[in-house]
């Protein structure tokens, strides 16, 4: 398979993913949870084992049961008890929680109640484009001393690539976004980088074997001779993401969603997008041509 020679329809492929989720993004943004626009956290303790689906059928009964409520286990030292984050509610809203929460289990109790606000998440969200930042400056640094500054850019681009779709994704299905969210990006941009260097160093194994009539052939083959080794890797990976995204709780769906799409996304940037594009930046921007030209 010519990998290179085709490498404008993998591009073409890849912009219409990306542009389709802008506009997603444009039209009615991410779906915010409450770590970036703030909202109410309750803890309440039991003396008998409640499970989620009766604590949500309480919810459901005070209309507390929104979309955005998160509800998860928080036993510890031998207590038992429930994580609610979701909208900021009123000192009336909370007590007619606390008061249903009583109706129905009697020994309930309310351990915490804490209110983030918008400002916190205000702070998070930059927090979370730094982080972003400075994972893409290290990855230029580590790349162009290891490789060339043209491995840096490539990389990049299947990295800028990989979020992107993510985020696109997540604005397309109105998934709601919170901090495990920037966790799966940056879990995603190591996996991605990983997978590029890889190949990358495939690449500068065959040069020294001077087999090759040109650059595209060397890089098409180097693509050609991974290949098995990053399906076979992707897809025990998926598997794995798969399984717990599909049976484990519901506080880690989100973040089991965002490498699900990631890793694919990854594993098709680091084959179609990352080497491919060395052969444009060879042919399109003449000072970042490397030895191997």
């Amino acid at each position: 398979m010519d990998f290179v020679g085709n490498r404008k329809i993998w591009y073409g492929m890849s912009i219409l993913l990306i542009v389709v989720g802008l506009l997603f993004l444009g039209i009615r943004g991410l779906n915010l949870g409450i770590d970036f626009k703030g909202g109410s956290l309750i803890e309440f303790m039991f003396e008998e084992r409640v499970t989620l689906d009766e604590f949500r059928g309480v919810l459901a009964q005070v209309d507390l049961d929104d979309e955005g409520a998160v509800v998860q286990p928080s036993e510890q030292e031998g207590i038992f008890g429930i994580l609610l984050r979701t909208r900021a509610l009123t000192p009336e809203e909370s007590q007619s929680l606390t008061n249903a929460l009583r109706a129905e289990f009697g020994s309930a109790e309310q351990l915490r109640a804490e209110i983030v606000w918008p400002t916190i998440g205000e702070e998070l969200t930059w927090r979370a484009i730094l982080a972003l930042v400075v994972a893409a400056i290290a990855i230029i640094v580590y790349l162009s001393i290891r490789f060339e500054p043209k491995y840096a850019l490539a990389a990049l681009l299947a990295v800028l690539h990989d979020a992107l779709i993510v985020i696109g994704f997540f604005a397309l299905v109105f998934r709601e976004v919170n901090t495990p969210f920037v966790a799966g990006l940056l879990t995603i941009i190591g996996y991605s980088i990983n997978d590029s260097i890889v190949i990358f160093d495939r690449i500068r194994e065959n040069k020294k074997f001077k087999r090759y009539k040109d650059y595209k052939e060397l890089v098409n083959a180097s693509i050609i001779a991974n290949l098995p080794r990053s399906i076979n890797t992707s897809v025990t990976t998926l598997l794995c993401v798969t399984a717990i995204f599909l049976f484990g709780g519901v506080t880690i769906k989100s973040f089991m969603l965002t490498l699900l799409v990631g890793f694919i996304a990854g594993t098709y940037s680091s084959i179609f997008i990352a080497s491919p594009f060395l052969i444009t930046i060879e042919e399109k921007i003449p000072f970042l041509r490397g030895k191997e030209a």
